[in-house]
């Protein structure tokens, strides 16, 4: 049996192999992971996973602009919705986000390219002997978090913003006696 960070249930096994500390570079999985990551905000990972399928339908397989167009009815609709959290918050920061996401595409020419900068363009790998050591928050995370913030963007607080940068690769985590970590060597 692999050994592995967390997770036994299949949900997270797959994320974990699959997912969490691979890089991504492609801005449609930037703002979903971005969406998804800020309506976990008080919630398990779980709970979100779960929901990760009505998330996709509710917020039209993250398109940004079409995220960023959605009306006032549009997401009053979407508080009906229990596929996804019904946090009019998280709702309407979504959509706002996306207004931002969009700024920042204008002005670096990529959600891609503004996001990996923080890392200096390279995943932070760590070599953790427990995932106890994992830390909730960075320089990079606070960095991060408090650029968005000026953006005017919500639900990206630092520790939001680490688990963000673990999730699409900005930084790997991988313990080290997780098969990730022993595989990737």
């Amino acid at each position: 049996m692999k050994k592995r960070c967390f997770g036994i249930k299949e949900l997270y096994v797959h994320y974990h192999d699959e997912e969490w500390g691979v890089p991504v570079y492609d801005d449609r999985t930037l703002f979903e992971m971005l969406v998804l990551e800020g309506a976990q905000a008080g919630l398990s990972w779980e709970t979100i996973l779960n929901k990760r399928v009505g998330y996709r339908h509710a917020f039209y397989n993250f398109d940004v602009e079409k995220v960023a167009a959605m009306s006032d009815d549009d997401r009053e609709a979407l508080r009906h919705d229990s596929n996804i959290v019904r946090s009019r918050l998280k709702i309407n920061s979504a959509c706002s986000n996306a207004h931002i996401f969009i700024k920042i595409q204008k002005e670096f020419g990529s959600f891609n390219t503004y996001l990996w900068n923080f890392v200096s363009n390279k995943p932070i790998v760590n070599q953790w002997l427990d995932i106890t050591f994992i830390p909730v928050i960075t320089q990079e995370s606070d960095a991060l978090s408090a650029d968005l913030k000026k953006r005017g963007m919500k639900f990206v607080g630092s520790t939001i913003m680490y688990a963000y940068m673990q999730s699409v690769g900005l930084v790997n985590d991988h313990v080290i006696d997780c098969w990730k970590n022993c595989h990737e060597k």
